[in-house]
């Protein structure tokens, strides 16, 4: 049965990426007090986890030319968090062949973590049941992301979920990296999805891309069809044309445990200023892609060229490669 509309679900909880996706915009390059701030902003307005970074691999990822909220060592998220008890729940996103999982994952006891996310592509299902398993039996809670999502067959996604339903993963997250889908997927990709996870105990969670300005709706309709765990950032800041913006969510979600105003209050000092320097947000360079289930990096290039308004060159372009 679909979720009700006219009350609230108090199952849903909100996840801030805000630093995790928005730090694909400048490399992760966020100071103390901006990563701060999103922390505060999280505990004010009621956000249940607070996506601080990724912890991937120096060997891969040079330190210098990315931010250290690439590779989220724990002094430096003890530094923001402080000593107190965190007010949310704190996570971090390993990738797939990006990451050094077997070393950099501590056990609980050590860790101010307690989230991890394992992000991975379908032919990286394999390594990715490990890490979960990993993660798992270090004592975290394990989300399992499976990106590109929209590029997939039928058949492949329901072979990646059968694995995934077989391991401690408590959430499976329809995952629109390339802000393609249009709500009669999310619907039928929300409900596969459930039909794989509520046997074993598990939610689905929903992470969305604004490439075709969806982000925010396609949110509204996985919750709408089961969806309980939801992802957005402040400002929508994120890869591109960025995620579901937190303040839309927010405002939406009847939940009185949740505020808004807090987050306005972060637009406003840190956001704004911010779009002085880094262009993220739906450009038609990112419809385009959107519109063909392309990956954006060729719109993210053509975003920072001095063509970034020559859109028919670009549709022309990218389209005789489909």
């Amino acid at each position: 049965m679909p979720a009700p509309w006219i009350t609230y679900r108090p199952e849903l909880k909100v996840l801030d990426c805000t630093i995790r996706d928005g730090g694909l915009v400048n490399n992760h390059h966020f100071d103390d007090e901006f990563v701060r701030a999103v922390y505060d902003t999280c505990v004010q307005a009621g956000i249940d986890y607070m996506e601080i970074g990724y912890r991937n691999s120096k060997k891969i990822f040079a330190p210098g030319k990315h931010g250290k909220w690439m590779f989220c060592e724990e002094d430096d998220i003890r530094r923001i968090i402080g000593d107190e008890q965190p007010g949310v729940k704190i996570s971090v996103m390993i990738d797939a062949g990006k990451s050094d999982w077997r070393t950099d994952i501590p056990p609980k006891s050590q860790s101010i973590v307690d989230m991890v996310r394992v992000a991975f592509y379908a032919h990286q299902v394999s390594e990715a049941v490990e890490m979960i398993k990993h993660a798992a039996e270090c004592g975290y809670e394990v989300s399992a992301n499976l990106m590109a999502v929209s590029r997939n067959t039928e058949t492949e996604i329901d072979q990646v979920l059968e694995l995934l339903a077989e391991t401690p993963a408590q959430v499976l997250v329809v995952v629109d990296s390339f802000g393609a889908m249009y709500m009669e997927q999310v619907e039928l990709l929300v409900k596969k999805y459930l039909s794989f996870a509520r046997p074993k105990g598990k939610e689905v969670g929903i992470h969305t891309h604004n490439n075709q300005q969806l982000a925010f709706a396609n949110t509204i309709e996985a919750i709408i069809h089961g969806a309980s765990r939801l992802d957005a950032s402040m400002g929508g800041l994120g890869r591109g044309a960025g995620n579901c913006p937190m303040e839309l969510l927010i405002g939406f979600l009847r939940n009185p445990k949740f505020k808004v105003r807090p987050i306005y209050e972060f637009l406003e000092k840190y956001i704004e200023p911010l779009r002085q320097t880094w262009e993220w947000g739906p450009y038609p360079q990112y419809y385009i892609t959107g519109q063909l289930n392309l990956h954006p990096r060729a719109a993210i290039e053509a975003r920072s060229s001095d063509k970034k308004h020559c859109y028919v060159d670009f549709f022309d372009r990218v389209s005789a490669d489909i």
